[in-house]
């Protein structure tokens, strides 16, 4: 309708002076309701042919969409095992900071497993401590093995010099017999001091290497108890949070609760604009937004992405064929926008519903030395037409208000 109006005026109010002042025709006399259209024929089909032109020029080239929304994310509540609940830490609607606990399950097996690998641990330091004492004894055997043997080495020798001496006074038997006892008394040596260096690999490798095991057992103790309590893992606020100590919580089937970001819906817009504005829609365009949750108020926003795909052809693979006439309804280009200046989203709140305006800027074409005149005109008036748009977001945000809460059934 604005426009119509705006064309008129370029047309059809031009066309009637012509009549009135330089034909003499008047309203009423010559000019009346039957002979309009003849009177006026050329000025009202010029504004009906140059409405269509702007309208298109500018829904084309200054695309606008009430498909706008501050889609925001929401992190649902689970934990990472499933228990019956033991103690619950917030109410639903309570703001939460990153990390703060929501809800306890219970853990009385998780730390019945930690004590175990406690005594574990302690059961290895014990034995650490046993090895010890152990090989200070296995020094012992040593020396006294070692005494032994030098005891039966000596005897020895000294058989064999008295039968070198005297071949009648030592029987050739008692010499073999305490050489077996000098063979023996040395692998009792070697026994013994196996013995230590068993024990000082022990003391060196195997006790700590099972103490580490231990130290691991109860690490791995200590994280699942930790699972227990289940925490915000960013800050936000806690909604359709209805636990109740008793209540069992599965990590697949039943979630506790949802929790919304501070900053979710707050930084961008999402919009839904026509598949059409395809090639016109970039990054880096000059957007307006007017929502419903902040009504009479324009948001200078720029386009910082735009989705290189139409949702709506999305297709995922089933056990069954896909018609294509199940999707061939079209989808929207999908669009985000952000707010120019900082804080331009506060008070509107996520979810809200908005409309948008885009605007195509043609300056840095504008400013090249190899446009033709045409060329340039055209460019001119595709950047002046947008002012007309703009107006439009101006007075949808006036009437915003109006229309939902009068003509909306309120």
């Amino acid at each position: 309708m604005f426009e119509l109006l705006l064309c008129s005026m370029l047309t059809v109010f031009p066309d009637y002076l012509f009549r009135r002042y330089v034909q003499g025709k008047r309203i009423g006399r010559e000019i009346t309701l039957y002979t309009m259209w003849y009177e006026l024929r050329w000025g009202i089909t010029a504004c009906l042919l140059l409405t269509v032109l702007l309208i298109t020029t500018i829904f084309y080239f200054h695309p606008t969409t009430n498909n706008v929304t501050a889609i925001f994310r929401t992190v649902t509540i689970l934990p990472e095992t499933s228990g019956r609940v033991a103690e619950v830490y917030v109410t639903n609607n309570e703001s939460v900071a990153a990390g703060a606990p929501l809800f306890r399950l219970d853990s009385s097996e998780q730390e019945a497993a930690k004590e175990t690998a406690q005594r574990g641990i302690a059961e290895v330091d014990a034995a650490s401590a046993v090895a010890k004492t152990e090989l200070a004894g296995a020094d012992g055997m040593i020396q006294q093995a070692q005494g032994a043997l030098q005891q039966a080495i000596d005897e020895l020798n000294t058989k064999q010099e008295i039968m070198r001496r005297n071949a009648n006074v030592v029987a050739p038997r008692e010499i073999e017999r305490l050489q077996v006892v000098v063979d023996g008394r040395k692998g009792a040596v070697d026994a013994a001091v196996a013995n230590k260096e068993t024990l000082q690999a022990r003391i060196a490798a195997l006790l700590p290497a099972q103490r580490s095991s231990a130290e691991a057992a109860l690490a791995q103790a200590q994280v699942e108890l930790d699972k227990m309590i289940v925490r915000a893992g960013v800050a936000g606020t806690v909604h359709q949070f209805t636990l109740r100590p008793g209540d069992f919580v599965n990590s697949l089937l039943r979630p506790a609760g949802i929790l919304v970001p501070t900053e979710a819906g707050r930084v961008a817009l999402i919009a839904g604009f026509n598949q059409i504005e395809a090639q016109v829609m970039k990054p880096g365009m000059i957007a307006e937004a007017t929502c419903i949750g902040k009504p009479f108020t324009i948001i200078p926003m720029v386009v910082t992405q735009v989705q290189d795909v139409i949702a709506a052809g999305q297709l995922r693979p089933t056990d069954q064929l896909i018609d294509v006439q199940q999707i061939a309804q079209p989808g929207t280009l999908t669009v985000f926008l952000e707010p120019i200046f900082a804080g331009a989203l506060e008070g509107i709140p996520p979810g809200s519903s908005c409309i948008a305006n885009a605007y195509t800027s043609n300056h840095a074409a504008l400013e090249s030395k190899d446009l033709g005149t045409l060329h340039r005109f055209f460019l001119h008036g595709v950047d002046a037409v947008g002012l007309v748009h703009a107006a439009i977001l101006r007075i949808q945000a006036i009437l915003l208000p109006v229309q939902v809460l009068v003509f909306s059934g309120h």
